[in-house]
């Protein structure tokens, strides 16, 4: 059951973050963080019996996720630094396991590093809109990809977190590769097609939202 709810989860904000994440950035955003916060407060509630196996890990999955969400939505400089670090730390860690990997402590300095790097340059530069799209694009993607890995059962809630079963499932089927870019590149094509304020930078785009 967890599984299910983790994978559905994943899918619809995923899919909200890759297909719609600049046009509709003020509420993405808020939704993003309140995937973050679901996420954290269910590893801090897990117990033997894994993610969202009991109702402290539900609670806190529930409260962190409204937190997080409403502070985004409130708050520029925090909503940017979520969403851009989370994103960040999506790409990185994503990164190596593609590359085959396994040691987690290195994927989660990898991820936070490129978490921390672009939550500051973005609250600092007010970088152009694109990168925002290009970005959420790929982070979307690759929820959407963890959502369905988790569905069909190629992982569960455990698994997820153990970057070596998520390596070697992918090294197994390769058509995991081809779901991801097949879902970035929509999102992405569909994002820039439909934005009417690509050349605002970040900062405006979100003021206006």
């Amino acid at each position: 059951m967890s599984d299910w709810v983790a994978g559905l989860l994943a899918i619809a904000i995923g899919g909200v973050f890759c297909y719609q994440g600049y046009i509709a950035m003020r509420i993405v955003i808020a939704i993003w963080g309140a995937l973050v916060g679901f996420a954290l407060g269910a590893s801090i509630g897990a117990d033997d019996g894994g993610i969202l196996a009991n109702a402290l890990s539900w609670t806190l999955a529930v409260l962190l996720a409204l937190v997080f969400a409403a502070i985004a939505y409130l708050y520029y400089a925090v909503s940017i630094a979520l969403a851009m670090g989370s994103i960040g730390f999506t790409l990185g860690a994503s990164l190596l396991v593609a590359f085959g990997v396994s040691w987690n402590w290195l994927i989660v300095l990898a991820g936070l590093a490129l978490g921390i790097a672009l939550a500051i340059v973005a609250i600092v530069g007010d970088l152009p809109s694109i990168l925002l799209i290009v970005l959420s694009a790929m982070a979307g993607a690759s929820a959407i990809v963890a959502g369905l890995m988790l569905l069909t059962g190629q992982l569960d809630s455990e698994q997820i977190t153990r970057t070596a079963a998520i390596t070697d499932e992918l090294n197994d089927e390769w058509y995991w590769y081809v779901i991801w870019a097949i879902a970035a590149g929509t999102g992405l094509v569909t994002q820039i097609v439909s934005g009417e304020r690509r050349a605002a930078d970040m900062r405006a785009a979100w003021a206006q939202a």
